[in-house]
C-alpha cells in the first residue's frame, strides 16, 4: 500500500513514521508513505499557499491552485482508490472505516490548515472527508498521522501476529477486555484463575463476557450498533 499526504509543514510527520510498527511496516516494504510539501507546488512568491477568505473574516484558506498542482502531479503517476480530506466535519474515523481502507492501494490524504482549504477543491477532486474526533487541531497533519498508523497496522504481514488486530476494541463493536501479565500476583493484586487455567474455552467465554460488559459500561452506545 502507498499513502500520499499533502501537507503545509511536512516536518510534523516525520516522528510517527520513524518508529516502531510503522517503521518495519516502511522497511519490509508493505507500506510506503510519501509527504508532499504543498509550498512545493505554488506559483505565488514566497511560497506562499494561503490567503484571506473572500468575504472577509478572521483566518487563512489554502488555495485551490497549489492543491491542484500537487494533486495532478500526483496523478501522473499513479490512480488514487480514494483522496480524503482530513476535517473536522468529515465522517468519524473508526475501525470498519480503517478496515476498509486497509484494502485499498493508493490512498492521498490532503491536510488542512488555518481556516481550511478552498471548497471548490473539496466539491471536485476530495472522495471522502474524515475527522477523528469532534475538536479542532491546528492542522490535518496529527490526523493524518492517526489515521495512517489506524489503516497501516492491519495490512497482512505489519503485525507479528496478524491475529492480534482482529481481536482489538471495535473489531466486533466491543471494546477489548482486561489483559494480565506476570506476576501472577502483585501487591495481594492476583491475576483472575481463569487466564491461568489452560482452558482456552473457559477464558473466551470469560473474554467475551468481560468485552461485553464493560462496553455496557463505557460505550453502550456500540452495543446498540
Amino acid at each position: 500500500m502507498r499513502i500520499d499526504i499533502i501537507s503545509v509543514v511536512p516536518g510534523l510527520l516525520d516522528s510517527p513514521f520513524s518508529h516502531s510498527i510503522l517503521k518495519r511496516a516502511r522497511e519490509r516494504g508493505l507500506l510506503e508513505v510519501n509527504v508532499v510539501n504543498l509550498r512545493d507546488h505554488t506559483t505565488y512568491a514566497r511560497a506562499q499557499v494561503d490567503d484571506y477568505p473572500f468575504g472577509g473574516g478572521a483566518g487563512m484558506v489554502l488555495m485551490i491552485e497549489p492543491l491542484v498542482n500537487a494533486l495532478e502531479s500526483l496523478q501522473r503517476e499513479r490512480v488514487y482508490d480514494e483522496i480524503i480530506y482530513l476535517t473536522p466535519d468529515g465522517e468519524t474515523l473508526n475501525q470498519p472505516m480503517a478496515n476498509a481502507l486497509s484494502l485499498k492501494t493508493n490512498l492521498l490524504l490532503i491536510c488542512g490548515h488555518y481556516k481550511g482549504i478552498d471548497q471548490r477543491f473539496r466539491d471536485h477532486f476530495v472522495t471522502r472527508e474524515v475527522s477523528i474526533g469532534d475538536y479542532v487541531l491546528s492542522g490535518g497533519e496529527l490526523a493524518a498521522a492517526v489515521m495512517v498508523d489506524a489503516i497501516g497496522r492491519l495490512i497482512p504481514g505489519v503485525l507479528n501476529d496478524e491475529s492480534s488486530a482482529l481481536s482489538d476494541s471495535f473489531q466486533d463493536n466491543l471494546l477489548a477486555p482486561p489483559v494480565y501479565t506476570r506476576p501472577e500476583e502483585f501487591r495481594g493484586w492476583r491475576v483472575p484463575e481463569v487466564l491461568l487455567s489452560g482452558n482456552h474455552k473457559k477464558i473466551d467465554d470469560w473474554r467475551h463476557e468481560q468485552s461485553v460488559a464493560r462496553t455496557k459500561d463505557r460505550r453502550p452506545d456500540l452495543l446498540d450498533d
